[in-house]
């Protein structure tokens, strides 16, 4: 996303491809990976600046780094600390290297696509188990950010935040990009924004981007309606999430937003009004 959850409002990270790196930092991956063989840059996404596959002698190594100076870093380091927590749902970390003042992740490579959301696609039984997989995954005793006060600033009232709260670990960005589909699973990536909180909150992020997709709010309540962690949700709490979420997308859209940013609004401003006329 352009903008993150979370009052983080900024731009994407500056791109930047591999052979652009300081030569300190080259160094200090071809130290982790062996030689490298070759590089294939790819694109960047929003929240990293080098974004690449560097093919070694002994496989594919997916590099996603930032300079350490960057406001989002610490997001680097996030992703360091939970990964032995979340694999296999998430590629295995292989290394995190800090220097010439570049901070790298060196992730296993995941051959697969970005998953499909729309209606119908083969993908979306995949996802709904990658949610089921993550709702049982106990919540890492490591700092992360919590739920209600991520979105507090959002909602109707400062007390419909509360609810939001909760032990579950979440990872908060179901961007389908951030899901990979290979031929027996989901992968997720892009742990930075992980977050502590009700167990309801990532099938109802979901949601959002289905109905984005092509989804109707009713058909993609039906898509997580058998998670149990949907089934603990008070339809109170949804409805004040749904407000938040379509406050949130306001926020990010801004006076003047592009295509995507546009979809993804309406679609938090549809199921909001889907959520009003069934209560």
């Amino acid at each position: 996303m352009a903008r993150r959850p979370g009052n983080l409002t900024t731009m994407p990270a500056t791109p930047i491809t591999f052979d652009g790196l300081p030569s300190g930092a080259r160094s200090a991956i071809q130290a982790e990976t062996g030689p490298i063989l070759k590089i294939e840059n790819v694109s960047t996404g929003l929240n990293s600046s080098l974004s690449a596959l560097a093919h070694t002698t002994g496989g594919v190594v997916f590099l996603k780094g930032l300079r350490a100076d960057h406001r989002w870093a610490w997001t680097q380091q996030r992703e360091a600390d939970i990964n032995s927590y979340v694999t296999p749902l998430a590629p295995r970390l292989l290394f995190h290297v800090i220097a010439d003042g570049w901070d790298v992740l060196g992730f296993e490579a995941i051959d697969g696509h970005h998953a499909d959301y729309s209606p119908g696609s083969p993908d979306l039984p995949k996802v709904t188990d990658a949610l089921r997989e993550l709702a049982l995954l106990p919540c890492p005793d490591i700092e992360l950010r919590h739920a209600e006060q991520r979105l507090a600033h959002y909602v109707a009232d400062s007390a419909d935040a509360e609810a939001f709260a909760g032990d579950a670990l979440l990872h908060t960005d179901w961007n389908n990009h951030n899901v990979l589909i290979t031929h027996d699973r989901a992968h997720l990536v892009d742990w930075g924004w992980a977050t502590r909180g009700a167990p309801w909150l990532d099938p109802a992020h979901w949601v959002i981007w289905l109905i984005a997709a092509g989804h109707t709010p009713s058909d993609a309540e039906e898509s997580v309606a058998l998670l149990p962690a949907w089934a603990s949700a008070p339809p109170r709490a949804v409805d004040a999430f749904a407000h938040a979420s379509a406050n949130l997308w306001k926020e990010i859209a801004g006076a003047a937003p592009d295509d995507w940013t546009r979809n993804m609004l309406d679609a938090a401003q549809h199921w909001q009004q889907h959520r009003i006329d069934r209560s």
